[in-house]
């Protein structure tokens, strides 16, 4: 039967047949993959399609910035676990939604506005600041975009700024708002207050040995101990290896490498230069006959109100403008002199020299030496590397390896987070990450392969023992549980007596009276904010707690340096003066952004975005694996 049917599909009436079936599937859906989203189609907007170029351009910069930030490239499944997947198909689709409705009212730009954009574009500008075609072209192919490309994404830009400035010109918020912030921004409270301390109660019973092993059975998760991993560790590197060899040279080996090097071991006179340019007539006749008088340079500066430019402290050689250098250069410390220049003329003053240096045999021996050494390991590293990899696979020690090549063998109780592994003085955070995961892969009694780090070096590990996490014992954490014990019931005594406290204030009693009757001295706080004072009495946790209230509240609370407040509003002020313009353009741009974000959000929703997930993730994987 099943041959009957195949010979049937290959026949004319059964490939007819066969067609018709996939139009009908198509019907019910598949067409959304197949007819409707193209393969090359990630997603669309209503009649707006994104392709895949388009996304991974996007896709790219977006991944590229993050690599900045966090100094590694995330992976597929690391970056969509940060969302950036979704980020960059909400901001293509955004874009597209404001597209669509651009064409709907026939936006449109002209050739003169788009070469505007493109003259003003820092990206296309050489160093006199004017549109250059050899940047430009440069800066397309390094992109990956073509000049039709870059000029109809400009387009769609400029459309989609027209429409968002023309909608949202009215945007914003209303005098009321304005006020209404600026009254929760800028009102001020004072208040009197105490400040309570473990002195200011009864110094708590000792716990028994029944409470503290039931505070440890309540709170063991505090007291579990984290697994380690003690671990012997080589690392061979050039720098290293150097280290081994500094001592193989010779006295006439390295007085001949000193002979050799010399000229480069001097290092040339310096000079600190600033300049003010004689902008004005009666600016320049100042300095002339304070030149003449012999005023100081600095006296000149302020008497004619000017600001010098600090050229800095420059060798002969770093002095491009020739006039300049022979000025500055037959100076001596202190003098100035004017000189012509492009822009007119200018006072040159050299305010420090720094004179030139040949270094000795002696003061240079040490370097010679390391770089002699460093050298001879560059072109010696690689044999050691095998040499040593053989006698891994021998299953050697690295004690016997360390003291083999001379190479220092560092030990360390290793954590998960492998902060421990700071006793390499050469590795890097990430390195001690790296280095971290592959211990706590390794296996006890097998061998570890190197692990490569940073600056083309490996390390060897040796696993010597594994301390799994455990619950810890009541003789091994008894001062700990103690101490804790010990400070829940001071925080629980004060608790108690700051809510006796605020009930009093509450039934009329003032600070002053309840401070005299605990021995305590009442204190009167700058007026501040909901956010804390400026000279930081009052911090920001205080001043929550205090805003929290009428604007007689009493109350208490403990800051953020554990001491407990207890307070009474003394005075309330609203501010008296408004906003300043900058916070209030500020608050104005962020409530346009935040109608503009939800109306472009609607315009989405009515134009239904649609992902094509297969290509999407087919795209994803090519380009940047799993």
């Amino acid at each position: 039967m099943l041959d009957g049917l195949r010979d049937f599909a290959k026949s004319w009436p059964g490939k007819i047949l066969g067609g018709f079936m996939l139009v009908g599937i198509a019907g019910f859906g598949i067409n959304n993959v197949i007819t409707d989203l193209g393969s090359s189609t990630v997603a669309r907007v209503g009649s707006e399609e994104i392709n895949s170029r388009e996304f991974m351009r996007a896709y790219q910069s977006l991944v590229n910035r993050v690599a900045q930030q966090t100094g590694s490239v995330p992976t597929v499944s690391e970056a969509e676990a940060m969302g950036l997947p979704t980020a960059v198909l909400l901001n293509l689709s955004s874009n597209a939604s404001l597209d669509l409705l651009a064409d709907q009212f026939n936006l449109g730009v002209s050739e003169d506005k788009l070469s505007q954009m493109l003259r003003q574009d820092p990206s296309f500008q050489g160093t006199l600041g004017n549109f250059d075609p050899s940047i430009f072209s440069q800066v397309l192919q390094q992109s990956g975009w073509t000049e039709s490309e870059y000029f109809q994404a400009r387009s769609k830009e400029a459309k989609r700024q027209q429409l968002q400035e023309t909608l949202l010109a009215g945007a914003g918020l209303p005098k009321v708002a304005d006020e209404l912030l600026n009254g929760y921004v800028g009102t001020k409270r004072t208040i009197n207050y105490i400040t309570l301390g473990p002195l200011n109660v009864d110094t708590p019973a000792e716990p028994t040995e029944e409470e503290m092993a039931a505070y440890l059975q309540q709170h063991q998760a505090e007291y579990r101990t984290v697994e380690t991993r003690r671990v012997q560790m080589v690392e061979l590197s050039v720098a290293t290896l150097a280290n081994t060899l500094v001592d193989d040279f010779t006295d006439a080996e390295i007085e001949a490498e000193y002979e050799r090097t010399k000229a480069s071991l001097s290092t040339p006179e310096r000079r600190t230069i600033d300049q003010v340019v004689l902008s004005t007539p009666e600016i320049e006749q100042a300095f002339q006959d304070g030149l003449a008088a012999g005023t100081p340079f600095d006296q000149l500066v302020s008497q004619t109100n000017v600001t010098p430019t600090d050229l800095g402290t420059l060798a002969r050689s770093e002095v491009t403008d020739t006039a300049l250098a022979d000025a500055a250069f037959g100076l001596e410390a202190g003098a100035f002199t004017i000189i012509d220049g492009v822009g007119g003329r200018r006072a040159v003053r050299v305010s420090a020299v720094q004179p030139a240096h040949q270094s000795t045999l002696a003061d240079a021996r040490d370097d010679i030496a390391m770089s002699l050494a460093t050298a001879k390991a560059r072109n010696e590293v690689n044999d050691v590397l095998d040499q040593i990899e053989e006698l891994r696979a021998a299953f050697r020690p690295l004690t016997e390896i360390a003291e083999r090549f001379g190479l220092d063998l560092y030990e360390a109780d290793v954590t998960a987070g492998g902060s421990e592994l700071s006793v390499v003085p050469s590795l890097t955070p990430q390195d001690q990450q790296t280095i971290s995961q592959a211990i706590f892969k390794a296996e006890e009694e097998k061998l570890t392969p190197a692990v490569r780090i940073s600056n083309n070096a490996n390390l060897w590990f040796d696993l010597v023992e594994v301390q799994p996490a455990r619950d810890q014992t009541l003789e091994e954490v008894r001062p700990a549980i103690q101490q804790a014990m010990t400070d829940q019931r001071t925080s629980q005594a004060l608790e108690a007596l700051s809510k006796d406290l605020v009930s009093r204030l509450d039934k009329g009693e003032t600070i002053e009276e309840i401070a005299a009757s605990l021995n305590v001295f009442p204190q009167i706080s700058t007026p501040f904010t909901r956010f804390g004072s400026e000279d930081g009495t009052v911090d920001q946790v205080v001043a929550s707690a205090v805003f929290s209230g009428g604007p007689q509240a009493n109350g208490s609370v403990v800051n953020s340096t554990g001491d407990t407040i207890v307070y009474s509003v003394a005075e309330t002020t609203p501010p008296s003066d408004p906003l300043n313009q900058q916070a209030l353009d500020s608050i104005d741009a962020e409530a346009r952004q935040g109608v503009a974000s939800e109306f472009i959000g609607a315009l989405r929703d009515d134009a239904q975005l649609r992902i094509n997930q297969q290509a999407l993730n087919t795209l994803l994987t090519t380009n940047f694996g799993q």
